[in-house]
């Protein structure tokens, strides 16, 4: 069985790299170093600093002195789903360490990371003092999405949100028409970004509704798009706008020596996290939708 649990602790420690490359949000991850633990396990403290604006110097006094506040936020994550999984032993005798990384890679690609996307972009479209636009609006053409981008551009401009990091989230067929169009205008617009993602509308919506997995119709668990939500077109994110702050661990492995239920491999995922939006920040983050 030691074979087995180099096997299991081998595919464990590559589950961050296959949500690495699975999630659409990944670029968005805070900085780590700037968050600490709070005094609960349920939260993290991150630092905000603010200060006084410019007075007039006076040849006779002088500076006016002005203050500087550092303060610490303690925020809780708001992000905390998991499930379990039996394989059978004798399903797996020999090959228990492949059977479970084949299905954790799978699970997280196809079940976790959609629904952390999804998540996210819903919690950051719902975010109160987002610029977004005043209307929903379908965009039928590619000179529509780039005038559409152009806006939003002009807003985060207007209210001197930074011009570094900011990333553009599309849905496939918008990013499409916008290239489509004269090359030298798509350009122009769509090089302003320091990345483009495309995001599938099943990921992008304005609210979503989690399963937890208990309910009855809610047994297969996952998320759906909320009675409220809206397909959202477009969203332009200015990284340091945002919190997100994830943790993605399998927390144990149990063998079937040491599973009093059953003969089986039992093996735990659990995804907690926090996204947010910084209060002054707000600005840091365009919302296109639909109607």
């Amino acid at each position: 069985m030691a074979n087995a649990i180099t096997k299991f602790k081998t595919y464990i420690a590559l589950l961050d790299e296959v949500y690495k490359q699975a999630s659409l949000t990944s670029d968005l991850d805070s900085d780590q170093s700037l968050v600490k633990a709070g005094a609960n396990a349920n939260e993290i403290i991150i630092p905000k600093i603010s200060m006084d604006g410019l007075a007039d110097y006076s040849r006779n006094s002088g500076y006016v002195k002005g203050d500087v506040t550092l303060t610490n936020e303690t925020v809780q994550f708001n992000y905390d789903r998991g499930r379990k999984f039996s394989v059978d032993n004798m399903d797996n005798e020999e090959t228990a360490g492949l059977a479970f990384g084949k299905l954790s890679s799978e699970f997280i690609r196809t079940k976790t990371v959609p629904e952390q996307d999804a998540f996210r972009f819903a919690t950051y479209a719902g975010t109160t003092g987002i610029s977004k636009i005043a209307a929903g609006a379908t965009l039928t053409s590619g000179n529509d999405v780039l005038a559409a981008i152009v806006a939003a551009q002009n807003k985060m401009d207007e209210d001197e949100v930074a011009q570094e990091d900011r990333y553009l989230f599309i849905t496939p067929t918008l990013l499409n028409l916008a290239k489509n169009v004269d090359t030298t205008k798509s350009k122009a617009v769509l090089d302003d970004f320091a990345k483009i993602v495309k995001v599938p509308q099943s990921r992008f919506y304005t609210a979503i509704d989690l399963k937890d997995g208990t309910t009855e119709g809610e047994e297969t668990g996952g998320y759906a798009k909320a009675t409220t939500g809206k397909d959202i077109n477009f969203m332009i994110i200015q990284k340091s706008a945002v919190i997100q702050y994830p943790k993605h661990t399998v927390n144990k492995v149990i063998t079937p020596e040491k599973n009093q239920s059953d003969d089986s491999w039992m093996f735990f995922f659990r995804a907690y996290g926090l996204a947010d939006v910084y209060e002054n920040k707000a600005a840091g983050i365009y919302l296109h939708h639909k109607a």
